[in-house]
């Protein structure tokens, strides 16, 4: 069999179906893991009612001495470790059936507990500050218990301008039941309710253009006329609900702007990068280096719509290969695959890996309901889950090999840290992800020599610096600016959203794509603007960072190698014990340094040279 490519007549071919009764469990995650039934969640659900009642308790007391203060932290990780059990449940269950109402209400109700504990234990953080900061360091020194808490501790007393007192903090607390309302909209608006729409094909088959098959379309469908009609399908159902999409955005941001605001920020930006203790330059100088270094993308999409033939050439026309290989990637073929790509990383990751495939930590393949897209959510004690919409296509293998760099990670850092510090920021997440797929690609062009091949691969590779750097940074150029608007007191409507958004397309792309009106409205489409403000741009940094770490693990040279790999695996195994960028300088990557984003720059033009001279060979 074709070392890198794989029969779509093979077991384990993507199902026809889209009943989710009808689908091997095998593809389906376990969440018995998490409780064997409902009943059971039901009487964690009682206990941490008790624990939380125990937690305001001691409310008053933090003032009294170091077991006092430890007994607050245990009892705080107690609950937020049996949080994630009972958050995970009824989540993962809803995200497989979104129509689900009933398991709907029980995931609100856990959300309601949890704002009502906020509210209640708002007292904490400024009882601590009470206490003088550096007898509480000595607490810390003195106990041993209190030392695995050290971090967030001094992470209170470096924030300590933006807390409040206990009653502004409990007034903050409040309005968490009803900050997540916008997201929670927006999710229903686009999967709950969503009506997607039915188009025919060139060779007169007819399909729904969900998001899945939307993206199954653009990367195989080799006519461009049922690219364009697949487009045209899925966005208009944006079109026809743009001005309910800017209303809930405009809520996301005026929410950021008066929680800065209440917190002693100057700006959302500066709110929301100071959690992990990062200057807002370093946002500001990513998006003036893809902007400035935009040069090698419009040159690929130049060579695609040469390569392509094309008159007109649409940014839908910029996910289908450029050399015809009609081939499918099913997932049972892949994942030794996957396993082999990691080996730089060592024996005892790929293990991990290995379990993580085949433990019933991952729900696969689309069906009716299920929420679009790709994610791994961890559940400490436990093990994370991964959900996929698996479609068999080769950017299917590579969100396969993205998402298991995130569980690994959270298995790692769970399994090194204790839960206090556990949690590793948003900023070094997507380090994991995008090393997993580096790695994946060197290994699959190290096994062939066709061009063909390679340039299939060299395609893939671009098309991650397109879409995790250049892209990433185009919509963090419009969050920040969409925000600054919210901030200036400028009105917020789909047609102000709509120009934010066409204007930084047209400056990044120039005249290499012909831009259709439709693509004004693109915004109202990206999740992340709904669901996590300031997080796309940290994928574009996680991208220069981890760009850095694999030239390491592939050096020739055996002493750097295993440096990179021990400083790599401490990286992952360190949560969130230590600010972001600290724990990448250790890593060995330094994003104060310019250097390590214009790299990426300049690797893209390199890879798109590579590609052309393979192209060549086939030509």
């Amino acid at each position: 069999m074709d070392p890198l490519f794989f029969d779509d007549q093979l077991e384990g071919g993507r199902p026809t179906t889209r009943d989710r009764a009808e689908i091997d469990d095998k593809y389906k995650w376990n969440l018995n893991d998490i409780y064997p039934d409902w009943d059971a969640w039901k009487k964690d659900l009682e206990l941490i009612r008790e624990d939380m009642d125990a937690f305001v308790e001691l409310k008053g007391t933090m003032s009294q001495g170091p077991q006092q203060v430890l007994a607050a932290f245990e009892l705080s990780d107690r609950i937020g470790m049996m949080a994630y059990k009972l958050f995970r449940f009824p989540q993962l269950t809803f995200d497989i059936d979104q129509r689900d109402n009933e398991v709907q209400g029980r995931l609100q109700q856990v959300q309601a507990i949890f704002a009502e504990h906020s509210a209640r234990s708002a007292w904490f953080t400024p009882e601590i500050l009470q206490i003088d900061q550096e007898e509480i360091e000595e607490w810390i020194e003195e106990t041993p218990g209190l030392q695995p808490y050290g971090f967030p501790i001094a992470e209170m007393y470096r924030n300590q301008e933006h807390v409040l007192d206990e009653k502004g903090e409990e007034i903050l607390a409040y309005g968490s039941r009803f900050r997540s309302a916008p997201t929670e909209a927006y999710r229903a608006l686009t999967t709950a309710d969503v009506k997607y729409n039915t188009i025919e094909l060139s060779d007169g088959t007819t399909t729904e253009v969900s998001y899945g098959e939307y993206s199954n379309i653009l990367h195989t469908r080799r006519e461009q006329s049922d690219r364009a009609k697949a487009f045209e399908a899925l966005y208009s159902i944006f079109e026809d609900k743009r001005n309910t999409h800017a209303a809930l955005y405009n809520g996301i941001c005026q929410r950021d702007w008066a929680q800065a605001q209440a917190r002693n920020y100057p700006s959302t930006a500066e709110a929301a990068l100071d959690s992990d203790n990062v200057p807002v330059s370093v946002l500001e100088t990513l998006i003036e280096t893809a902007s400035s270094g935009a040069e090698p993308l419009r040159r690929y999409h130049r060579l695609r719509k040469e390569v392509l033939g094309l008159e007109e050439y649409h940014p839908y026309d910029g996910s289908i290969p450029l050399v015809n290989i009609d081939k499918k990637y099913p997932y049972d073929q892949v994942r030794d695959l996957i396993i082999d790509s990691v080996a730089p990383l060592g024996g005892a990751y790929q293990e991990r890996m290995k379990e993580a495939l085949t433990g019933g930590w991952l729900d696969v393949y689309e069906n009716d309901g299920k929420r679009s897209g790709a994610y791994s959510a961890g559940v400490y004690g436990v093990h994370p889950y991964m959900l996929l919409n698996y479609t068999d296509t080769l950017n299917d293998v590579f969100t396969l090999a993205h998402e298991l760099g995130h569980t690994l990670h959270t298995e790692l850092s769970s399994a090194a840290q204790p839960f206090a510090t556990s949690s590793y920021t948003i900023f070094v997440a997507e380090v994991a992800s995008t090393t997993n797929e580096a790695l994946l690609l060197d290994h699959m062009l190290n096994n062939t020599d066709d061009p063909t091949e390679r340039a299939l691969l060299l395609q893939q590779a671009i098309d991650g610096i397109a879409g995790t750097f250049y892209s990433q940074a185009l919509f963090a150029d419009y969050e920040l600016s969409a925000h600054r608007a919210v901030e200036e007191g400028q009105p917020m409507t789909a047609e102000s959203l709509d120009k934010i958004y066409f204007e930084r397309l047209q400056a990044l792309y120039g005249d290499a794509f012909t831009l259709d009106d439709l693509y004004r409205v693109t915004w109202a489409r990206i999740p992340h603007f709904y669901n996590s403000p300031y997080y796309v741009y940290q994928y574009a940094t996680c991208y220069a960072s981890s760009a850095k770490i694999v030239t390491g693990l592939l050096s020739d040279d055996e002493s750097t190698r295993q440096e990179t790999v021990e400083r790599y695996i401490r990286l992952l195994e360190s949560g969130g014990s230590d600010h972001p960028m600290n724990q990448l300088r250790d890593a060995g990557v330094d994003l104060n340094d310019a250097e390590t984003v214009q790299a990426v720059t300049r690797r893209m033009d390199e890879l798109v040279g590579m590609l052309e001279e393979e192209l060549n060979a086939i030509r």
